[in-house]
């Protein structure tokens, strides 16, 4: 990738293949057990060394590569892509593209990886959010800007400023202590990660399954409605690319 002078590469990709699914077969990013207490941290695949899926259909399936736990990177770069996308037309359709820049990967371990197994673990009851929130890393825009990220969230989140665009957070707990393992393009200080959040661990106490997911409660007013609490069909419908540097 020629990004910001090249050198990136895709790892990962986190793809919600049926929201109405709740923690089943594709929730790769999160559990595919179900929503159970029994197993906190889900699948596990935000700190361990399974693979799966392929470049060519990152955007129609959960996707992890080798380099998402062997390389030594420095930066992040994050990609949202609307589903079903062929893989030389990624860069082109992707309506937000963005990275940091501050080195901050190098604090952490070098990966993604690192970051999760080693400082910040991702499981149901390991923190609370008022005080055990991992990293929110400002963010360098390519394609996009605050706004977009600001117009697309639910509206009693922006309502009620509980997320701050322009970074990208890691490790993030609700006010049930359900955990998130990423909050794409926001720093987020409330109590309701669940509605903007992606990925995490394995059980979500609140009105059980509804919230378990690679996706977690984005659809908690109706899928795709961008009412009260649900994002609108465009961020349902869209995968997100993870790349290092």
């Amino acid at each position: 990738m020629t990004t910001a002078g090249g050198g990136w590469t895709l790892v990962s990709s986190v793809h919600e293949d049926d929201m109405y699914g709740k923690c089943t077969a594709g929730d790769r990013w999160s559990s595919t057990r179900g929503n159970n207490p029994h197993y906190p941290e889900g699948d596990g695949n935000w700190a361990n060394v399974h693979t799966f899926g392929s470049m060519g259909s990152a955007t129609s399936d959960d996707y992890k590569n080798p380099g998402y736990f062997s390389i030594n990177a420095s930066n992040v770069m994050l990609w949202h892509v609307p589903n079903n996308v062929p893989l030389k037309e990624y860069k082109t359709a992707a309506y937000l593209r963005y990275r940091t820049s501050t080195g901050f990967l190098d604090s952490y371990g070098g990966n993604l990886y690192s970051l999760f197994k080693d400082h910040f673990p991702i499981g149901y009851n390991l923190g609370t959010y008022t005080h055990d929130n991992g990293p929110a890393i400002p963010i360098v825009y390519e394609q996009g800007s605050d706004h977009p990220v600001q117009s697309m969230l639910p509206p009693n989140i922006a309502s009620r400023k509980e997320a701050i665009p322009g970074f990208v957070q890691f490790r993030v707990f609700n006010f049930e202590r359900a955990c998130h393992a990423v909050c794409p393009g926001v720093n987020f200080v409330g109590p309701n990660a669940e509605h903007v959040c992606i990925g995490g661990g394995g059980y979500w106490p609140e009105r059980k399954p509804q919230q378990c997911g690679d996706y977690a409660s984005k659809d908690w007013n109706g899928y795709g409605t961008w009412k009260e609490w649900s994002s609108n069909k465009r961020v349902i419908e869209s995968t997100i690319l993870f790349f290092y540097r």
